[in-house]
């Protein structure tokens, strides 16, 4: 018998509809926006983002993000249990499932009985093993070659319905927002602390070698080409030891 309109099939209690629910979904996504905006790192931002998953979406027993790092190396973050951490382990290890299609091909993949699904034979046996019944993951960001997935689980397959995958690509377009504006913090603050460490070091090779700050920044650049290192890395030694290996003993040259 076909599940009545607003409600989700299965033995759990029915969902709100759509339409009377709506006025609570905008709250709890008012909610969501405001914990968003007072995290301070992407870190945090992807822990809220999960924990919220969690809780609004209808059917979700965890949640984890998955990032993908110059689309290549893949990292599981801010999962909220063991089964995100187990079948994110198993995706990374084969090269396939769902949050990689997500990540690179998709905005939306769902998976209504993880054991059953052929789509992925190298990973859908073991992840029905490790306790996945079902999936959804939604691309969350393509920024270059970085590229990010949010990935939600449930224990029962076909735990997920229509109303969750419509809270689910709500929720997602926050969650973006807010961990691209998570991550540009971050990077005017690496900005902000390389250019401090910069201007520091140059303040000690003005005072130790007498020399134009013009001077102290060539040096530095210098060291930074002949031993292939970042000069922020350079800059960084000699202010925390007053020293850096990446010059040599003596005035050093200035042209």
């Amino acid at each position: 018998m076909a599940a009545e309109p607003g409600k989700r099939s299965g033995s759990g209690p029915p969902s709100v509809p759509w339409e009377s629910g709506a006025d609570d979904l905008a709250a709890r996504l008012s909610e969501l926006a405001r914990d968003l905006q007072r995290q301070d790192d992407a870190d945090h931002t992807m822990e809220t983002i999960v924990r919220a998953a969690v809780d609004v979406i209808p059917g979700v027993d965890a949640a984890s993000i998955s990032v993908v790092l110059g689309r290549r190396r893949v990292e599981s973050h801010a999962a909220t249990g063991d089964l995100p951490r187990a079948v994110d382990a198993i995706q990374m290890e084969v090269g396939q499932g769902p949050c990689l299609d997500a990540v690179y091909d998709q905005c939306t993949v769902s998976v209504p009985d993880v054991a059953a699904d052929d789509r992925w034979p190298r990973f859908s046996r073991r992840a029905a093993g490790a306790g996945a019944g079902s999936m959804l993951s939604f691309q969350l960001y393509v920024e270059g070659d970085n590229l990010g997935a949010l990935n939600l689980y449930a224990h029962k397959p076909r735990s997920f319905d229509e109303e969750s995958a419509h809270v689910g690509l709500l929720f997602a377009a926050h969650a973006a927002v807010a961990y691209a504006g998570a991550q540009r913090q971050e990077q005017l603050r690496a900005g902000m602390t390389s250019r401090d460490l910069i201007g520091q070091a140059k303040g000690i090779l003005m005072e130790r070698h007498k020399v134009t700050g013009d001077q102290a920044f060539r040096l530095l650049v210098r060291a930074s080409q002949d031993k292939n290192r970042r000069l922020h890395e350079i800059a960084e030694e000699l202010v925390e030891r007053g020293e850096s290996s990446a010059f040599r003993a003596g005035q050093p040259r200035t042209r």
